[in-house]
């Protein structure tokens, strides 16, 4: 059985964010269903927005984004002058803490972020693979 939740907030740029998933048992694990971003101000001239959700704690927040971090959950892109956005989700199954950062090259609103979550129930050989992930993405990157 799942279910949807959601979490939204804000960042200014170089912040980062932390969803708390993890249990006791991490016997429930989520999947990233969705995620949206909108800068504070949309209206306003030139925004270049880059939101990332991680599955480790982020010492370096950028724009840049390289689809070979093992720990690089999805990625949301807004460029305001261009009319473009986009999200890109892994369909990867984690039972810990999230992390959403935000970067920006171009603007200086803070960027909203909305994002959905699966949440499911794991049976005991699906939560240690999940927490063997997070374990030995500690440090990866």
């Amino acid at each position: 059985m799942s279910r949807i939740i959601s979490y939204k907030g804000q960042l200014a740029n170089g912040e980062q964010d932390t969803i708390n998933l993890h249990t006791i048992n991490g016997l429930i694990g989520y999947k990233i269903k969705k995620l949206q971003i909108i800068t504070e101000n949309p209206m306003s001239g030139t925004t270049e927005a880059v939101i990332k959700a991680y599955s480790i704690q982020q010492n370096t927040i950028d724009a840049v984004v390289d689809f070979s971090q093992q720990t690089l959950l999805a990625v949301g892109i807004m460029v305001t002058t261009e009319a473009q956005d986009m999200a890109i989700v892994d369909n990867n199954i984690f039972n810990q803490d999230i992390y959403i950062t935000y970067a920006t090259q171009a603007g200086t609103d803070a960027c909203n972020y909305y994002i959905e979550l699966e949440q499911m129930s794991l049976d005991l050989s699906e939560q240690t693979v999940a927490t063997l992930k997070d374990i030995r993405n500690v440090g990866a990157d």
